[in-house]
């Protein structure tokens, strides 16, 4: 863990805004936080992604606090994903903790800016960008030289103050770790049984006994819970769809799932009592779409005899990268979503009730 405390700005910059027609969201180079993210959709301004409710209140967070706590929200990109132990980094690795500095003018519609600090060796460069029109932030991480594996994720944050229906592309199935995210109950609690699996997300073995269905949000009272997804072997496109049938709207998570084959779903609702949480983060759903296997303690071919990566391979002289969509629209039913397609230049979007859109999009983005 590295000596820097969350409350210690790690250059203090200014948030910059990246803006296209009808979207547009922040940037924050400490920590690379992805923040403010609205899409203009149907005459409507769409804003899903959640925020800490001690950010931006100048509070102290604990002096062991990774320094990404301290601007807990939106999104941010995590290398290595839950862990603590490679480069004297804190949780969620550099990308997650460190400062980026922009790469080259700045325009209004795209962002590259690369880490200050290295990973594995490794210089690791971030390229936002948006296009005119389309409701998606396209993200790409580009990790030259290096050396080693690592597991790596996106850290989405979606605020769901009045519940939301989740659905997702085919997986094999839904699985816990082997503890739960608190061990300790003076500390927090969680309502899902450690470890356990479940084929069907509805089903999901629950710590009291009996299941708990993993599609709705919230699924308890003052919960703190992790589960992860494993993509289908025969997935065409990995997808997580959130919607708020309060608010009418719906958040799109798009990747190739097979160099990101997992979903990672953190379920964070009044769970936690210790500070800086203190019981009063609620209604936050996590969908952190990556690769991370050694969470689960499975073996690389799992993955691998799938067709799946298992984690990025860096290597001297060479570069390896991810790339990820999000995107939230108006979604005047709020029904689940039942099914969502690549087809050209557009991606369909058919809900349970038979809702249907057609969004444009680079579709050529994912290279699937």
């Amino acid at each position: 863990m590295s000596a820097l405390g969350a409350d210690q700005h790690l250059a203090n910059a200014p948030p910059l805004r990246i803006a296209a027609q009808g979207i547009e969201f922040g940037f924050g180079p400490d920590c690379g936080i992805i923040s403010d993210f609205v899409v203009t959709d149907q005459g409507k301004r769409i804003s899903m992604m959640h925020r800490a409710p001690w950010v931006g209140t100048g509070l102290q967070l604990p002096a062991d606090a990774p320094p990404h706590q301290a601007h807990l929200e939106g999104d941010f990109f995590c290398a290595p994903f839950s862990d603590a132990s490679i480069d004297s980094a804190p949780l969620h690795g550099w990308p997650a903790n460190g400062h980026w500095s922009p790469d080259g003018a700045v325009t209004a519609n795209a962002l590259r800016c690369i880490l200050d600090q290295k990973v594995m060796g490794a210089t690791v460069t971030k390229e936002l960008s948006l296009t005119d029109n389309h409701p998606f932030l396209y993200q790409r991480h580009i990790f030259t030289g290096g050396q080693g594996a690592i597991s790596a994720a996106n850290h989405a944050m979606i605020a769901l103050p009045n519940g939301g229906l989740l659905r997702f592309s085919a997986k094999r199935w839904f699985e816990t770790p082997q503890t739960a995210p608190e061990t300790d109950p003076s500390r927090g609690r969680s309502i899902l049984h450690y470890p356990a699996r479940s084929s069907d997300p509805r089903h999901f073995p629950a710590a009291a006994g009996g299941t708990i269905d993993l599609t709705q949000y919230p699924f308890g009272p003052a919960h703190e819970d992790f589960v992860i997804a494993l993509e289908a072997p025969d997935s065409p496109l990995g997808w997580t769809a959130v919607s708020r049938p309060i608010e009418r709207d719906l958040y799109i998570s798009l990747r190739n799932p097979s160099h990101l084959p997992m979903t990672m779903l953190w379920h964070s609702n009044g769970g936690r009592d210790y500070a800086p949480w203190l019981g009063r983060h609620t209604g936050c759903l996590g969908v952190e779409e990556g690769v991370a296997p050694r969470l689960l303690n499975l073996p690389d071919d799992i993955l691998t005899q799938a067709g799946q990566d298992h984690a990025l391979v860096l290597a001297p002289n060479s570069t390896v990268e991810t790339r990820h969509i999000t995107g939230c629209i108006h979604w005047p039913t709020g029904e689940a979503v039942d099914d969502i397609q690549l087809k050209n230049d557009h991606l369909l979007i058919t809900g349970a009730g038979r809702a249907h859109r057609a969004l444009p999009i680079d579709a050529g983005f994912l290279r699937l």
